[in-house]
């Protein structure tokens, strides 16, 4: 049982604070623009009752913004060890995703499922999930995330693959 009302009262499953980062709480830097503020606020609320260090990069109102002034801090936060993993969402999850992965040393990957978001992790080493406001529900993020938070990263092979991407 996840110990909160919160998850069973939204039918979501369990994502302990402890998955993913052996028994330590996992620091989370999330982020959205317009497209993705009523999935963000869902996701950081799960965040938050499970006991993770939570920063919010933005946006918190419906007006329109520019994702990219959310996705670079967040992909930073990230980058430079201020968090354990990034979270963004958008419209389509397509723009934001595109704009962390400028960041050298982000492997931001967009997932509509827990196939992605399992493969992702443990194939590519994903530090950043970037997921679509405007086409999953908060049932299936929250698969999504703990499919993304409780996978590990294989390496072997997978590392050598990571190790020849261009980084810039």
């Amino acid at each position: 049982m996840c110990g909160t009302n919160l998850s069973l009262s939204r039918g979501w499953s369990c994502i302990s604070a402890s998955e993913g980062v052996g028994d330590e709480i996992m620091k989370v830097a999330i982020g959205c623009d317009h497209g993705g503020l009523n999935l963000k606020v869902s996701v950081k609320e799960l965040l938050n009752a499970l006991g993770h260090e939570v920063e919010d990069f933005g946006c918190h109102t419906p007006d329109s913004c520019d994702y990219p002034d959310i996705a670079v801090p967040v992909a930073n936060a990230v980058v430079s060890g201020q968090a354990d993993r990034g979270i963004l969402i958008c419209g389509t999850g397509i723009g934001i995703g595109i704009a962390a992965n400028k960041i050298a040393g982000i492997r931001a990957a967009l997932c509509h499922d827990t196939f992605s978001a399992h493969a992702c992790r443990e194939h590519n080493d994903a530090n950043i999930l970037v997921m679509p406001g405007r086409f999953i529900s908060t049932e299936e993020a929250d698969m999504i995330l703990t499919e993304f938070f409780s996978t590990q990263f294989e390496g072997g092979r997978h590392q050598n693959r990571i190790d020849k991407i261009p980084v810039k």
